[in-house]
């Protein structure tokens, strides 16, 4: 279990204070608010000590997979990020800073947290929040930083060629975190994704509620923070989903897999990944054969 990976509120709190808490960074440690083009949100208001990332700079238009592992490097580099510097991100979504953790983790960052229930979490707490852009000290960070070769975990991310071997060689199983009616076909889900169904074989990991794709009910607590692992188990299991098992995660674009894969690597699942591209770039390939359950007798 890698449970110091989801970190509380309070925690937080003493560790931006510089008090002594549980499980503390072993080098230098780094915090920061992940959003889609929401820095004016974040200068507004944000964690005191927090830095802001984007997903813009982590994946593009037009079917927002992975930039290419050149410029993620060169994102990390200008941002300091080195892979044993604690990268400690949160989000007003969590599902921003959930793909941007699944990008760190693929890099080869080994400490990675994810702070449990977000920004409304800590707003809720109480805490202060400050204004305007954090004067971070950013070091640079070479590529011979970096342990071997960049990504250093290349096996959590497949693009659509790896998903079609690992389907063809049956070597995994697809996991579709996506809501009931997308995975039915009753829609797509986005108003960019013109192509109702599912992947073929693909098994139903759940998501959220119908309608909307920020919505991951049957992960978290209505406050935002994680649902005990028991109960996300359970859920999985019920849909011949299991710990032992080699799983893609997938959903539309990617946000909401990558939460799947975080908390399923928080609870120790080893044989996990992310397909990245998703229902979008499934979807967009006319070829690529596609299951409308909504449509069966």
């Amino acid at each position: 279990m890698r449970w110091r990976q989801l970190v509380s509120v309070p925690w937080l709190a003493k560790l931006i204070a510089g008090r002594q808490v549980a499980a503390a960074p072993a080098h230098s440690w780094k915090l920061f608010e992940v959003a889609c083009d929401g820095r004016a949100a974040y200068r507004e208001s944000h964690i005191p000590a927090a830095g802001y990332l984007d997903t813009l700079q982590f994946e593009n238009a037009p079917l927002w997979n992975k930039v290419a592992d050149a410029e993620l490097l060169r994102v990390m580099e200008e941002a300091g990020i080195g892979p044993h510097t604690t990268m400690i991100l949160y989000g007003r979504n969590t599902l921003a800073a959930a793909r941007v953790a699944h990008l760190l983790l693929y890099a080869g960052v080994q400490d990675v947290r994810l702070l449990d229930g977000g920004f409304d979490a800590w707003c809720a707490a109480g805490q202060p929040l400050h204004r305007g852009d954090e004067q971070q000290s950013i070091v640079s960070v070479s590529h011979g930083a970096w342990p071997g070769s960049f990504p250093a975990r290349p096996e959590l991310l497949l693009d659509m060629d790896q998903t079609k071997k690992l389907l063809d060689d049956h070597q995994g199983t697809l996991v579709s975190i996506r809501s009931r009616a997308e995975f039915m076909g009753e829609t797509s889900g986005y108003d960019y994704i013109a192509v109702r169904g599912e992947i073929p074989g693909a098994l139903w990991g759940h998501a959220g509620r119908d309608g909307d794709v920020n919505h991951m009910g049957s992960f978290q607590l209505p406050d935002g923070r994680m649902k005990p692992a028991a109960d996300i188990a359970a859920v999985w299991a019920e849909a011949g989903i299991h710990p032992h098992m080699h799983i893609a995660f997938y959903c539309g674009t990617g946000w909401r897999a990558s939460l799947a894969f975080f908390y399923a690597w928080l609870m120790g699942w080893e044989h996990i990944s992310v397909y990245d591209g998703g229902w979008l770039e499934w979807s967009s390939d006319p070829a690529n054969p596609v299951v409308c359950r909504c449509d069966m007798p």
